[in-house]
């Protein structure tokens, strides 16, 4: 079997983990059989410096008549919102000429847009720019909650670490889902991860702004989903009467209290289920009153129940959007 080639793009500024994240997949697949050789360049072939500091080797520069099985173009925080140097375009549009496969990382996406590569197509990008990514090339069409996206030979993903699901899903296009698994057993990170991006934009990033009494309740639901966190008790914590917590959660959030708490118990029921827990047992470890009560909370917002969602997320999903 021929090695498949995989090329980094690298420049001043990129996310370190938009490249070392997949770069480990890669490399990983490799000890479990695969045959992947990885490439770094850069416009001019000198090393770059990264978002962290640490100064980034490159191979050479982009030559017209290297063979690209596979360009991946991470992302930067200044991407989005900077012109695209001509060397940086020019090295885009040599690499990607001939590349059988093109993925993108992050705000990657930004860069390949504006090559105008991506008119037409389907693609993700970091949920806190989609909206930008959107305006500045209505010619596309941004999924804005997509871990990644598939359309053609273009496959693009979303925020930094969702490089890593998007090569879990490339080395399982590759060799299968096996082998796939066993990557992703090794670094301890799951094959498909739950949910989409709204997880993170929302229920991580929650208690920014909020009020500190309503901060107060929402640590102490994420630290014990299994709690009962009636409303006189949330109440208590945030030292407010039951309704005044209603209207501070509506307004900081929202949602009523009850609808965070389920969201919550959700989160945790969909990462128990993915870890291997049996239903019933999750039901109780995420706090729901039975199981009938947990099942009908995934069908109402996940369209299917937590058995079917536990099963289906074996996979990375490589065909989704």
């Amino acid at each position: 079997m021929a090695a498949h080639s995989i090329t980094f793009l690298l420049f001043d500024g990129l996310k370190h983990l938009d490249v070392a994240g997949p770069a480990e997949v890669f490399a990983e697949a490799n000890r479990h059989g695969a045959q992947y050789e990885l490439h770094y360049v850069s416009p001019d072939g000198e090393p770059v410096l990264t978002s962290i500091g640490a100064s980034f080797p490159a191979d050479a520069s982009p030559a017209l008549d290297a063979r690209r099985d596979t360009v991946v173009i991470p992302g930067g925080d200044a991407v989005p919102t900077s012109a695209v140097p001509a060397a940086l375009t020019s090295s885009l549009l040599s690499l990607t000429e001939n590349a059988s496969r093109i993925a993108t990382v992050c705000t990657g996406a930004f860069l390949l847009a504006s090559t105008g590569l991506l008119e037409g197509r389907r693609v993700a990008t970091h949920w806190a720019h989609a909206a930008l990514l959107q305006r500045l090339h209505p010619g596309i069409t941004v999924i804005p909650d997509a871990i990644f996206v598939t359309d053609g030979r273009f496959h693009t993903s979303a925020g930094v670490s969702s490089g890593i699901d998007l090569a879990l899903a490339l080395v399982e296009a590759d060799h299968g889902p096996d082998l796939a698994r066993q990557v992703a057993q090794q670094l301890v990170v799951y094959l498909q991860r739950p949910g989409g991006q709204s997880q993170f934009s929302t229920l991580l990033g929650i208690s920014r702004g909020a009020r500190d009494g309503v901060r107060l309740v929402i640590d102490a639901v994420v630290a014990h989903p299994s709690a009962s966190h009636a409303i006189a008790d949330l109440a208590a914590i945030a030292g407010v009467s039951p309704r005044h917590l209603s209207r501070l959660f509506l307004g900081d959030l929202g949602m009523t209290p009850t609808r965070f708490v389920e969201n919550v118990r959700l989160d945790t029921a969909k990462s128990l289920l993915l870890g291997g827990e049996s239903v019933t047992l999750t039901a109780q470890r995420a706090g729901f009153q039975s199981i009938e009560t947990m099942r009908r909370l995934f069908v109402a917002n996940l369209g299917m129940p937590p058995s079917v969602y536990q099963q289906r997320f074996r996979s990375t999903g490589a065909d989704r959007t």
